[in-house]
């Protein structure tokens, strides 16, 4: 075997392939790009909202191994309510029990104990309670890397904070403690740690002091999110607002723009439209749609959708690491308004490469502009998409995370 050859294994809550949101374009595009080097086994989750054989035949065009199981806890409606409230008396997190599944540790134990890996990269810290230091017998222990996409237990304080009914916010407000004891359990116990952005590295650091750490902000494929001929024109009209919906930061991010930004762009453009694209929009978000605001639903290709934009928007209120959002916007050459939440951890230069605005009249007034002036946003656009290229390649990314774990090797040879 190629002694610079390592031996990876990644386990997460959910499967990586194919990528229809956020965090999935992360673990595929660094576990993707690692395969070309590496040699790659995947130990995964499965929720209902998966298609497993389809997820399965999408990660075995790139791992040497691919173990899938079905999560009985990974549905929504009544089943998920009903482990809420099961959370509230338990000392775990909502997080930990859905995942709780012993399935899962029996897998790891057969693999583990089976086959030798140089690293474990577990992503998130949910499943932080398996037993993941294990080897054949005789053979040296794996290092634990975790990737960090959000610091979590601060996404879920956030929620206090996000209105909703006096019970969701208390809800929230016991359930990011528990989240918080076992997070930082898992940080604590890690030979390194990967995250998104400085801002998230600092916010961990005043935590656990001592960990190893690197900043690995997310990033796009910048060969498969890029400007075709056979796109369509931007229409001078449309804006877009695009994500996973069922995501609580892109849910008060939609809501609030709708609700906020959203009167006063269409007073002034009677011709603007707002679409809204990304699967499992709740019914209270969907009940804001209009002759001129759309929600599409989940798309399989969001590239002509971009293309077709005057702009993107970022209204984000909430939210941790970076927003993949941005960088895949970036890649496709689009001008983009945020706040500054949501741009947190991107490296754009305002009025360059991405325009920044927090308050809701202002920031109508920066999408108004974009729309009245397409050689202003094509600019933008231009600008952006050399940014992507330059510093958001998963390409650059996946050789960062591939240092990372060499040190950490080197250190515990």
């Amino acid at each position: 075997m190629n002694p610079e050859r390592l031996n990876i294994l990644y386990v997460a809550q959910m499967p990586a392939s194919p990528p229809r949101f956020g965090a999935q374009a992360r673990l595929h595009g660094l576990m993707t790009q690692l395969a070309q080097r590496h040699d790659i086994t995947a130990a995964m989750l499965v929720d209902n909202e998966f298609d497993i054989d389809e997820c399965r035949t999408a990660m075995q065009a790139y791992c040497r191994e691919v173990i899938l199981i079905r999560n009985p806890y990974g549905r929504d409606g009544l089943a998920k309510r009903l482990l809420q409230l099961r959370s509230i008396v338990s000392t775990r997190s909502f997080e930990r029990l859905r995942v709780a599944v012993p399935e899962m540790q029996q897998a790891l134990d057969r693999l583990l104990r089976s086959q030798r890996f140089d690293i474990v990269n577990l992503e998130f810290t949910f499943l932080g309670h398996c037993d993941l230091r294990q080897a054949p017998r005789g053979a040296k222990i794996p290092i634990l890397v975790v990737g960090s996409h959000n610091i979590d237990y601060d996404l879920a304080r956030q929620y206090t904070r996000a209105g909703g009914s006096p019970l969701r916010r208390i809800y929230a407000e016991v359930n990011w403690r528990k989240l918080r004891r076992e997070e930082l359990d898992t940080y604590g116990r890690a030979d390194g740690i990967s995250l998104c952005s400085a801002a998230d590295q600092q916010r961990l650091l005043k935590d656990v002091p001592g960990a190893r750490t690197i900043v690995i902000p997310n990033a796009a494929d910048v060969d498969f999110y890029k400007p075709r001929p056979t796109d369509p024109k931007p229409d001078g009209r449309t804006v877009v607002f695009f994500g996973l919906m069922s995501y609580m930061p892109n849910i008060d991010g939609a809501a609030y723009f709708i609700r906020e930004i959203w009167p006063r762009i269409a007073e002034a453009n009677p011709d603007a439209r707002c679409k809204i694209i990304g699967g499992s929009p709740p019914q209270h978000l969907l009940a804001l749609a209009g002759p001129r605001i759309e929600f599409t639903g989940f798309v399989p290709d969001l590239r002509p959708h971009i293309a077709e934009a005057a702009a993107v928007i970022v209204p984000l209120r909430l939210g941790g690491g970076t927003r993949l959002k941005i960088v895949e916007a970036m890649a496709m050459s689009k001008a983009m308004v945020s706040t500054t939440l949501g741009a947190e951890g991107i490296e754009a230069v305002p009025g360059r490469d991405i325009l920044i605005e927090d308050q809701p009249d202002r920031f109508a007034d920066a999408v108004l502009k974009l729309l009245a002036e397409p050689e202003y946003a094509s600019n933008i656009g231009q600008s952006a998409r050399q940014l992507s290229e330059a510093r958001y390649a998963w390409s650059a990314a996946a050789k960062t995370l591939e240092s990372f774990y060499r040190e950490i090797l080197d250190r515990n040879a």
